[in-house]
């Protein structure tokens, strides 16, 4: 049987199926329609025009906006804090820290490291996410030793 002819039987089986179910019916098993983006978390405005958003959820995803920490002190002060923000927002939205499936991790300075490590271990369960870990040229935005965004699924 040639290739144009299996097409052809196959659209007429298809255009049977149709016919038996209705129109709509076969439309219901096609593709799915894509899920919408919604913003969760708070808008950052400049100047009165959206910046970026806190958080945004798309179908059974969360993603998480970078978190900083804009107070005097050292890595580990700093990256507990940014957890602690990661996981609010996360639990707000309706997941957690073990459904984290990426991080990203921006340090001020690699020195920083291992003590961002210290703190960091065991906050994501046992099962940690995939992590990229970098040391941003210039330093992070706000004077923050660390920032840290996420990737996570929801329920």
């Amino acid at each position: 049987m040639e290739k144009t002819d299996r097409r052809s039987a196959f659209k007429k089986l298809g255009m049977g199926v149709a016919a038996l179910l209705g129109a709509g019916s076969v439309k219901a098993m096609g593709k799915a329609p894509a899920p919408k983006k919604e913003v969760v978390g708070e808008i950052v405005q400049d100047k009165k025009i959206p910046l970026f958003s806190g958080a945004v959820k798309h179908g059974n995803t969360l993603y998480v906006a970078g978190k900083g920490a804009h107070f005097e002190g050292d890595i580990k002060s700093h990256t507990d804090h940014v957890l602690k923000e990661i996981e609010k927002e996360l639990v707000k939205n309706g997941s957690s820290m073990d459904k984290v499936l990426k991080v990203n991790v921006y340090l001020h300075d690699l020195e920083d490291y291992h003590g961002m490590n210290e703190v960091y271990r065991g906050r994501f369960g046992e099962n940690p996410p995939v992590r990229t870990t970098v040391a941003v040229y210039g330093g992070v935005p706000g004077d923050s030793l660390v920032e840290i965004d996420c990737i996570a699924a929801l329920d």
